[in-house]
């Protein structure tokens, strides 16, 4: 049976209810178990709270772009890795190269600055939002011997984002094992590998990354005595059925129900970081292997701004996903191709030589259990230096075109033609 998107569009008028005696909800729950932390708030002004917002439609655009109209297989992608990566790399863009990467991250004419700021105030303080929640960012470039990178870019990469550049010679044979023993020990080893002999290029300008690890406690625990495998639906053509270790809990917890989905927040340590999920609504006409839409920023506000507390019965497989995604067709389909091509980027104030990105991937995994979460994942690019040199004018003679032949010192033509390819 094919499977149909469920439409998370939300007019602004709607009401999003927390029904609390709805399908799947005990009506004589558990006792609550765990202790509750105070919260520590994220203070936003204005424009920082305007810079989420573009971050979280830049996530749900990039996330749409990936999963695309594949309904069957599993994601984890981490658009801030994304969002830092290419933020520290902007700092070199210029022209329309810049103003691509500006929008597609979501910040159009308010541009670079704006992105440092988010990311300095995200790398600064979300470590620091939860004792009970470990949050880890940390930003690094390598170098190729030869190449020179722009002041004002390195000030700015340390001063943003804690980037200290590294120079090396990429033919020595351990580049590229020193790069990824820097993903894992900045993941606590859950990305042990970024590059391999297919992806690493000795002849690379330089390397750019960006890692982020999560790792938090339920507020809530699950008992793991409760755990047992049950009958899920797998995502297909066909409704199969697959068995997974399926946790089960009941708390007080963040619920809203629509017509097409349920909606259910899951906290971490004090609630400062919470997980949300979005589960289809069974019902006549819908298939229970159908996926909502993602969202976007303004429905995303709606539906966390509708939440309301309710007793809760919950049940959650036991799981772990890993991806390995090649982004250069995704942020190119986003808007800005130019970044990719050697003929069009503009990273004048990145180095010293004309360069373009030829690499961009992220490697992301997620491990989620009753104890809580953890969560990692690396993305990097690479710049490449554009083959013809800094200054180099193309002379592609593929078209008709006239010809002569005359002496040098006097400029006497001996003969003259066109040729037109016939």
């Amino acid at each position: 049976m094919k499977m149909k998107r469920i439409c998370l569009f939300l007019a602004i008028g709607l009401a999003i209810f927390a029904a609390c005696n709805t399908e799947g909800v005990s009506q004589e729950p558990e006792p609550i178990v765990g202790p509750v932390y105070p919260s520590t708030n994220l203070k936003l002004t204005r424009a920082e709270q305007e810079m989420v917002s573009n971050s979280n439609e830049f996530a749900f655009n990039l996330f749409r772009q990936i999963t695309g109209s594949d309904y069957t297989k599993s994601y984890i992608v981490s658009p801030l890795s994304i969002t830092y990566a290419l933020g520290m790399l902007n700092n070199g863009a210029a022209g329309n190269t810049q103003a691509q990467i500006n929008e597609v991250l979501g910040y159009g004419s308010t541009g670079a600055d704006s992105i440092n700021a988010f990311c300095y105030k995200m790398i600064k303080t979300a470590p620091a939002l939860d004792s009970l929640t470990k949050v880890l960012i940390a930003n690094t470039i390598y170098m190729n011997k030869g190449y020179t990178l722009k002041d004002g870019f390195v000030n700015k990469a340390k001063s943003f984002y804690n980037a200290e550049p590294e120079t090396r010679d990429f033919h020595d044979g351990e580049t590229m094992d020193v790069i990824n023993k820097w993903a894992s020990d900045h993941t606590e080893r859950m990305i042990d590998r970024i590059l391999d002999e297919n992806s690493f290029d000795p002849n690379a300008v330089s390397y750019l990354l960006n890692a982020i690890y999560f790792k938090g406690t339920w507020t809530y625990k699950f008992d793991k005595t409760k755990t047992e495998d049950e009958e899920f639906i797998h995502a297909g053509e066909t409704l199969d059925f697959i068995q997974c270790p399926m946790m089960r809990q009941t708390a007080k917890l963040n619920y809203a129900v629509t017509d097409d989905f349920q909606a259910l927040c899951l906290p971490y340590g004090n609630g400062s970081f919470q997980m949300t999920i979005l589960l289809p609504r069974i019902k006549e006409g819908h298939d229970a292997n159908e996926l909502p839409a993602v969202p976007t920023a303004e429905t995303w506000q709606l539906l966390n701004s509708n939440m309301q507390q309710c007793n809760v019965d919950v049940k959650l497989p036991r799981f772990e996903t890993d991806s390995d995604i090649d982004l250069i067709e995704v942020m190119s389909a986003l808007g800005m191709p130019d970044a990719f091509s050697a003929e069009k980027a503009d990273f004048s104030n990145f180095c010293n030589k004309s360069t373009y990105i030829g690499l961009m991937k992220q490697v992301a995994k997620i491990k989620l259990d009753e104890e809580g979460s953890e969560a990692a994942a690396v993305t990097v690019i690479g710049m490449k230096r554009n083959s013809g040199g800094d200054n180099a004018v193309k002379f592609h003679a593929n078209h008709p075109f006239l010809y002569v032949i005359s002496e040098k010192q006097t400029g006497a033509i001996f003969f003259i033609g066109r040729y037109t390819g016939y």
